[in-house]
């Protein structure tokens, strides 16, 4: 778009103050190359370049500023513990839960974040009790799920499963039952395990207990390779990713080798410095450059945006789309990815959950606490079809965070079904408003926020046989529309 010399006066000014107070420049990183290669993009390049590497880029520095708060910034407030600890969470998130959007309430976590590059890490389960649900789901620096253990995918029997690095070359010992491989060299275990209710916790904290994650060579009990040092992670926050996006993503490359569909946006990338070995530095570009970069992000994002908005099929106000996967899955629609980091990073496969989100009625009309209450009727033998459980968990629109109430409530669930009440044909209605309503209706009260409202239902393994959700968009199950009642 032609921007007036007038805009063009107002956004140089802007961005000088904002980056150039205290920053040295050491010379234009971008424009040095263009003095040296023939194939040196120019200014407009340099944006196009912005746009789709920072939609390529999103969810990897998502996951970069997760693992930085939980692994490595031990004053972050969201720390869990070192790369390489196995940390079980004894409680569910709460609305004092920000590190993730959209976080699942329905299921304790435990976490624990692999360094691979100098051998695998085993994951050891024990036997969960058949009627408990309980997942371990591999996802990688690209934020591909590579790989499930759990109730779905390997039963609840105990097992040993190995997982390893894109560049171990090893022999599988005898024991191991499956082998996952991560694209990068740092990855993540990420662990659900069902609560019935309050009451249940010990019986979690027990099943979390048997959970284990150690390099191979402990599991083998041999002498560890030599370890490789960490690196110098980064500081990131959100301050610094709005003029350092390139940077973490220059950083976090080097730990990702490059797969055939990556091949045409790592050259680009290289183009204006970022990838392995490269040395972009935000603070060396002119202000012409600067200004490019971060309007080709703007651009960027305002795609994103538009994506989230526009995955899998719209019924009734939800939003149903299967957004997650492994490298097959995405086959490079790099923006696909963004947006499902966006509506909610580390989401699961479909086969293993699926997602419909509403911000709206069936007309269009957002949702909002502040102006109206709502509800939510499945009709008699209509509940979610799911070999596990289901839930509707209640956000604030603005943030994707859980809302805090003064029953301390963020979702309905299954588990929950017995203190629920039923309406005298048998149906099941769920009262979404911010005062608690009248009489027995509080029984069923999910308590919204007092402005933009975001639901998730969650269905957890969901029945393959009809009545299903799957295959998601075109199912013959739909979630019930979301009606308003005031």
């Amino acid at each position: 778009m032609k921007r007036t010399p007038i805009q063009v006066l107002l956004l140089v000014c802007c961005l000088a103050t904002l980056l150039l107070a205290g920053c040295a420049r050491r010379g234009d990183v971008i424009g040095q190359a263009a003095a040296k290669e023939k194939n040196a993009p120019d200014l407009a390049a340099v944006r196009a370049i912005a746009e789709e590497g920072f939609i390529y880029g999103l969810p990897i520095v998502m996951n970069y500023a997760v693992v930085y708060e939980n692994a490595v910034d031990r004053t972050s407030g969201q720390y869990k513990g070192p790369i390489g600890t196995l940390y079980n969470e004894a409680r569910v998130f709460t609305y004092e839960d920000t590190t993730v959007v959209t976080p699942n309430s329905d299921t304790p976590y435990s976490f624990v974040f692999m360094d691979l590059r100098a051998e695998p890490f085993v994951i050891s389960v024990p036997a969960v009790e058949k009627r408990r649900y309980y997942s371990v789901q591999l996802v990688d620096g690209n934020v591909f799920n590579y790989g499930y253990i759990g109730s779905r995918a390997t039963g609840n029997g105990p097992g040993d499963y190995l997982v390893a690095g894109p560049d171990w070359k090893g022999e599988v010992p005898a024991g191991i039952k499956k082998v996952f491989r991560s694209s990068t060299q740092f990855s993540m275990g990420l662990f659900r395990t069902q609560l019935f209710d309050a009451k249940d916790m010990p019986n979690v904290v027990k099943v979390q207990a048997g959970y284990k994650a150690r390099p191979l060579s402990a599991y083998l009990g041999k002498p560890a390779p030599a370890a490789l040092p960490l690196p110098a992670f980064p500081k990131i926050d959100k301050e610094l990713v709005k003029v350092d996006f390139f940077e973490y993503l220059d950083f976090a490359l080097q730990f990702a080798p490059a797969g055939p569909e990556e091949a045409a946006i790592r050259e680009k990338l290289a183009r204006i410095g970022v990838g392995p070995g490269k040395t972009f530095d935000f603070k060396d570009l002119s202000l012409a450059h600067k200004a490019e970069v971060l309007l080709g992000m703007k651009d960027g994002a305002a795609k994103v945006d538009g994506k989230v908005g526009a995955i899998g099929a719209e019924i009734d106000g939800w939003r149903l789309a299967s957004a997650f996967g492994d490298r097959a899955f995405y086959h490079g629609d790099w923006l696909l990815r963004a947006a499902a980091a966006k509506a909610g990073i580390y989401g699961n496969d479909a086969v293993e959950a699926v997602y419909p989100m509403a911000k709206t009625l069936a007309d269009g009309e957002p949702l909002d606490g502040g102006k109206h209450d709502y509800a939510i009727t499945f009709a008699p033998g209509q509940l979610p079809p799911v070999n596990a459980f289901w839930s509707i968990t209640m956000y604030d629109g603005k943030t994707q965070l859980l809302v805090k109430n003064p029953i301390g409530r963020y979702l309905v669930n299954s588990p929950m079904l017995p203190q629920l009440r039923r309406n005298p044909d048998g149906s099941l209605t769920m009262y979404i408003q911010k005062d608690r309503p009248a009489g027995n209706k509080a029984a069923n009260w999910l308590p919204a926020p007092d402005g933009p409202i975001y639901l998730v239902m969650r269905l957890y393994w969901p029945k393959t046989q009809a009545p299903s959700i799957l295959p998601v968009g075109s199912g013959d199950w739909q979630p019930p529309a979301i009606v308003k009642t005031r």
